[in-house]
């Protein structure tokens, strides 16, 4: 491992609060809880005065609601969280010779050689107080030689703080922490090393390398790298997209077949304009389907590469028809499309005809021009959007669900 590089993790505190807070400042120092208002939604975000009750992300509202009753509740505005996230990745773009955007709030810096010139630590630490000074918005960072110990040690510096992990010292900085924080380890696998008496990062430390394996497989071995502070993957500039997905929660389970074919079109049909909008194409589609029982089923199919409709939404309904098939109220669906490359669409003499061209074409500008819900096939109408931005371009992506209005 190469002891003489500088990797800094910064992550926006409690970034969708922030930016609420940003633009209504009567919102400070209150319980805040963002994602869907409905009783059958989840938490988003919450606030750290929220979390003071026992509120957590992926929380369902209607628990959060119980544990913090006098919290105020907000849908949230994907557009405005990723203005926000811009003007801070203008200031790092400026600021940085390396970085990798991971997500809306979430940044790694590689300043490896920047202690000639400036100091490591003293550029990262002037970064974030001008982030904070230009954007209004709280952060964080964590200074290590590697990827997994700077995420770690930011959760340890939140809130709106900084730890600086000098090389060396990582073991003993990870020891006392719990083995929850490594990066990668989930309930399941949590529940797992609990199972094996494993809370502690120390006692993974301790373990040897090859019950790692035996026990957990290739997962173990990396937990194991990880939990000792070893981790050479590279700060990577550039990401491309290689997936896009949206799903729905109903808000109420529902058998109407109506209404779940005429959702599964409109994602479909959604999602394929942001492809031809993003000029990609896709080459597998996937269906998810949760029953009221909270069984979930997803089943994919490759596809000739494509990104127009009458190619696309044929094969999800196929997927649905597959899955729907246990006649149980149904909960939730989804639709995504992967191994996305770059490209246009390709004419097929043989599938293809003239009129499905002009009408994709003509229906894209119409959309670009005034949102990606004003022209829409019958069977779709209901569906609504809450996102007219990019997924291409870095911000998220759309999003069909069941927003009242």
């Amino acid at each position: 491992m190469n002891n003489n590089r500088s990797i800094v993790h910064m992550d926006l505190d409690t970034f969708f609060v922030s930016c609420e807070r940003r633009k209504d400042s009567r919102l400070n120092d209150k319980p805040i809880l963002i994602g869907g208002t409905s009783d059958r939604g989840v938490v988003a975000s919450c606030s750290y005065e929220a979390r003071t009750f026992g509120v957590h992300s992926a929380m369902p509202m209607r628990m959060a609601k119980q544990l913090c009753p006098e919290a105020i509740v907000l849908r949230g505005n994907s557009g405005l969280y990723s203005e926000f996230s811009n003007e801070v990745t203008d200031v790092i773009k400026e600021s940085v010779p390396l970085y990798e955007k991971t997500s809306i709030d979430e940044f790694y810096l590689d300043l490896t050689g920047m202690d000639k010139f400036f100091g490591c630590h003293k550029l990262a630490s002037e970064l974030r107080q001008r982030i904070i000074k230009e954007t209004g918005l709280p952060i964080s960072f964590g200074l290590s030689l590697n990827k997994t110990v700077s995420k770690i040690a930011t959760g340890e510096a939140k809130p709106n703080n900084e730890i600086r992990i000098i090389s060396g010292t990582e073991k003993p900085f990870l020891a006392p922490l719990s083995v929850k924080k490594i990066p990668m380890v989930g309930n399941v696998t949590y529940k797992a090393l609990c199972d094996l008496g494993v809370k502690r990062i120390k006692t993974v430390q301790d373990m040897p390398m090859e019950l790692m394996h035996k026990v957990l497989g290739k997962n173990g071995l990396s937990i194991w790298k990880k939990a000792n502070g070893i981790d050479n993957s590279p700060v990577i500039q550039y990401h491309e997209r290689k997936s896009i997905s949206t799903e729905r929660t109903f808000g109420q389970d529902t058998t109407d077949m109506h209404k779940l074919k005429g959702l599964v079109i409109a994602m479909a049909e959604n999602l394929a304009f942001q492809l031809r909008r993003g000029h990609k194409l896709t080459a597998c589609v996937t269906f998810k389907i949760r029953y009221s029982d909270f069984q979930t089923y997803t089943q994919q199919q490759r596809i000739p590469y494509s990104a127009m409709d009458h190619n696309i939404i044929p094969v999800v309904l196929g997927l649905f028809k597959k899955l729907y098939n246990r006649r149980l109220l149904v909960r939730l669906i989804g639709v995504k499309f992967s191994h996305l490359v770059e490209g246009g669409h390709q004419v097929n003499l043989f599938e293809d005809n003239e009129m499905h061209l002009n009408l994709a074409n003509a229906m894209d500008k119409m959309r670009k021009r005034y949102g990606d819900r004003v022209v829409m096939s019958a069977a779709g109408m209901e569906a609504k959007t809450i996102s007219r931005w990019n997924p291409f371009n870095g911000e998220p992506p759309p999003l069909l669900a069941n927003r009242h209005q």
